[in-house]
This record gives structure tokens, sequence and C-alpha cells, in this order.
């Protein structure tokens, strides 16, 4: 007997850019991945806030001058995952309360309340990827 299962489509999409490791290129990171999340069809907050953080933490913590950081959005049934990618591997991100009055510092702790998971993989290296997930609302498919 020969039965066949159904498989559900499940669309896959992808969008990546390399940028220079300067505000000028986390902020190019947070409008390009803008327009590509509103080109699917999928909700702009909280995940433009996840990618302007994560960018500037890669043009401020892991700049290596001449190299560049790497955004990659991944969607992949209903989990759009964020990825940065800096040539800083020796240079890990950590999670810190910092003192009330400091002007700065509590980007990871935003990244840890918005995303669902988070975390860090070691590349080749120098390379690490610091990425974030969302569970997001796919867009009704069209015939």
């Amino acid at each position: 007997m020969n039965q066949k299962s159904a498989e559900l489509p499940t669309r896959v999409r992808n969008f990546s850019v390399q940028l220079s490791p300067t505000p000028r290129g986390a902020r190019l990171a947070r409008l390009l991945a803008t327009e590509q999340l509103r080109a699917w069809g999928l909700p702009l907050d909280p995940a433009r806030q996840l990618i302007a953080e994560l960018a500037s933490n890669a043009a401020a913590h892991g700049r290596v001058p001449g190299r560049d950081f790497r955004l990659t959005l991944y969607v992949v049934g209903a989990t759009l995952r964020i990825e940065v990618t800096d040539t800083r591997a020796e240079r890990l991100p950590d999670v810190r309360t910092p003192p009330p009055d400091a002007e700065s510092g509590r980007g990871l702790l935003l990244v840890e309340a918005l995303a669902d998971c988070w975390g860090v993989t070691e590349g080749r290296f120098p390379r690490k990827t610091v990425w974030a997930e969302l569970r997001c609302t796919p867009p009704e498919p069209t015939f």
C-alpha cells in the first residue's frame, strides 16, 4: 500500500545585507529591515526595535576597522529570526543592569524583554552572530 502524507506549504523568506559598522550602518539596517518586513506583510514592532538594538551593538561593540557587519532576516512559518553577525567574536554580549543614572547599557535588557528567545552563536573565527526570534502571524496566503 502506497500512502502519501499531506504536506503543508511552509514559506521560507530571507533577506540579508552587509553594512558598515557605524551609527549610519546601524540606522540603515533598521530602515532596510523595516521596509522588508513591510513588504512581507509582517508586523513592524517589536522587530524593528530588536533590529535597531542588535545593529547598534554591532556598530558600537563589534566594530573592527575595515570589516562590515551583516543583518539577516529569516521567516520560517510563524517565526521571524533576526541575526546580526560581526567580527568581534571575543566580545560576547552580556546582559547587565546599569546604574539608574547611566545613559546607555540597557539594550540587551530590551532584547531580552521583547524577543521570544535570543542568543549568540559563535561562527568561524573571528565571527559571532547575535540572534533574536519573534513569533508572528504570517500574512494570509494569496492564491
